[in-house]
């Protein structure tokens, strides 16, 4: 989850592939060398453009989920584990979406990416994210 340096904007982008608003993320590969911390920290930047730095004070991780990701082509249903920070964008004005993952990102207020979460869980690691910026 990544939040403007004040704490009043949060980023969502909108993901390519499932079409729904999401935080900003994907997966861990080798350059992180096993860190998830490097991972999220990567993840944001690729996918922000911002330089981002992991918030001083929340729990590291923020959030944890499970979730299922329906089969497509020719990979079979499965479960996802989601390992989740609160990261801070030191230039939020760089804010540009990479196209090979999102259609777009955006800064939004609180009250505007809590009503555009359309699960659950989204909506549970915002709350969390709100409580600690």
């Amino acid at each position: 989850m990544v939040i403007t340096p004040d704490g009043e904007k949060v980023c969502l982008v909108l993901h390519a592939k499932l079409k729904r608003w999401l935080q900003p993320g994907g997966h861990a590969d080798a350059i992180d060398a096993g860190s998830m911390e490097a991972t999220a920290l990567r993840e944001a930047r690729e996918e922000t453009g911002c330089d981002v730095t992991l918030h001083p004070t929340a729990p590291r991780p923020l959030d944890v989920d499970v979730h299922v990701i329906p089969a497509r082509k020719s990979d079979p249903e499965h479960r996802h584990l989601d390992v989740r920070y609160l990261v801070i964008a030191t230039n939020p004005d760089a804010l540009a979406h990479d196209p090979n993952e999102s259609h777009g990102a955006q800064w939004l207020s609180w009250k505007d990416a809590i009503a555009r979460a359309d699960e659950a869980p989204l909506r549970r690691m915002l709350e969390k994210a709100r409580a600690h910026r």
